[in-house]
C-alpha cells in the first residue's frame, strides 16, 4: 500500500511554506503557475489553494488571483479595550463606515443588558471598521440612553469610547460571550470573505466606572484575520451560567 501523499497535499504543503516567507497581502502563485510547476490539473491546483483559503492562510480576489492574508490580529476576550485603540496599538489605522446611525427602541435582551424600562429609547451605532483599509468586523452597539449625547458626535472617524470618556463615562468592563457561524450573504460582502467565509461572534455589554451599562455591542469579525487570547487560572471557580 503506498503512502504517497495526494497531489494537492503535495502542492498545498509547498505553499504553506511559500506563504511562511511572504509578506501579507503578497500575490501567491496562480493556478496555471501550480498546473505547470506540478503537472497537475486545474482541479487539482484549485483544491490545494482551496485548502489554505479554508485555513485563513491566503485569500483569493475573482479577477484578480491568490495572495497572503494578513497577520491575524489578537484581541483578548472580553477586553473593553476600543477597536481603536486595539489597532492603533499595533501600529494599525483604525477608520470605519457608518452603516446605521440613529434612535431605536431596544429589543427586550438590550434593555436586559442596559437595564432599561418600558419606553426607554436607545441608540444605535452600525459600522463596518477596517485595519488599514482591510475590512475586520461588524460592529452594532445599542447605546444607553444616559450616552444619547454620542448622536451629535462623529464616529466615522472618532472612537466611541473616547466619546463615553468625554461625557464621563470610563468603559472600564466587559462582559462577553463568543462564538462561531458561517456568515451570511450581507456579512460576507461587507467583509470581503468567500462563500464558505465564517464570523466570530462577540456579543458584549461595556460599563463605566460605575458600573452602568454603556452599551450592549455584538461584533462580527471575520474569522480568517482574527485571534482571540484568554488568560485563566488553576483553581478560580467558574461563574453560574
Amino acid at each position: 500500500m503506498s503512502d504517497a501523499k495526494p497531489r494537492y497535499e503535495e502542492i498545498a504543503s509547498y505553499l504553506r511554506e511559500l506563504a511562511g516567507d511572504t509578506e501579507p497581502d503578497a500575490r501567491m502563485p496562480s493556478d496555471a503557475e501550480l498546473c505547470d510547476r506540478f503537472g497537475v490539473s486545474r482541479m487539482t491546483a484549485r483544491q490545494a489553494v482551496q485548502q489554505l483559503v479554508n485555513e485563513g492562510l491566503v485569500y483569493r480576489k475573482r479577477g484578480h488571483g491568490t495572495f497572503r492574508s494578513p497577520r491575524r490580529i489578537h484581541r483578548y476576550l472580553g477586553s473593553p479595550l476600543s477597536f481603536t485603540e486595539n489597532m492603533r496599538r499595533r501600529g494599525l489605522a483604525a477608520t470605519s463606515q457608518i452603516l446605521e446611525f440613529g434612535s431605536v427602541e431596544p429589543s427586550p435582551e438590550d434593555m436586559k443588558a442596559l437595564r432599561l424600562t418600558t419606553g426607554d429609547g436607545a441608540v444605535v451605532l452600525e459600522r463596518l471598521r477596517f485595519a488599514d483599509g482591510m475590512p475586520m468586523a461588524i460592529e452594532r452597539a445599542i447605546i444607553s440612553p444616559n450616552c444619547a449625547a454620542v448622536l451629535e458626535a462623529d464616529l466615522s472617524s472618532a472612537s466611541l469610547h473616547s466619546v463615553f470618556e468625554r461625557l464621563g463615562h470610563s468603559p472600564v468592563k466587559a462582559h462577553a460571550l463568543v462564538s462561531a457561524r458561517r456568515a451570511t450573504k450581507r456579512e460576507r460582502e461587507l467583509l470581503d470573505l468567500p462563500s464558505s467565509g465564517v464570523v466570530l461572534v462577540e456579543r458584549r455589554v461595556i460599563s463605566d466606572q460605575d458600573d452602568l451599562p454603556l452599551e450592549h455591542t455584538e461584533t462580527l469579525y471575520a474569522a480568517e484575520r482574527y485571534e482571540f487570547d484568554a488568560m485563566m487560572y488553576r483553581g478560580e471557580t467558574e461563574p453560574a451560567p
